[in-house]
């Protein structure tokens, strides 16, 4: 077997479906974001937004944002 793909075959059964958890964490990520900046901007306009609404689309920010950060590479070469 061709040590490459031999040592990416393992680098995948230590770290399954990291590609697509990535994508799946930047897109909820963004989605989180976006919702965010728009309550925000309701917020500075004077619209009345409830704090409920405001305190879940914070948190959400939060998580994902931590989730994205630890599932980051922790190898140099990665």
């Amino acid at each position: 077997m061709d040590p490459n793909l031999r040592s990416r075959l393992l680098k995948e059964s230590k770290n399954p479906f990291r590609g697509l958890r990535r994508a799946v964490w930047i897109a909820l990520f963004g989605s989180a974001a976006l919702g965010f900046f728009i309550m925000f901007s309701k917020i500075i306009t004077g619209d009345n937004v409830s704090i409920n609404d405001f305190a879940i689309q914070t948190s959400a920010l939060l998580i994902l944002g931590v989730l994205l950060f630890k599932d980051r590479s922790k190898e140099v070469g990665d």
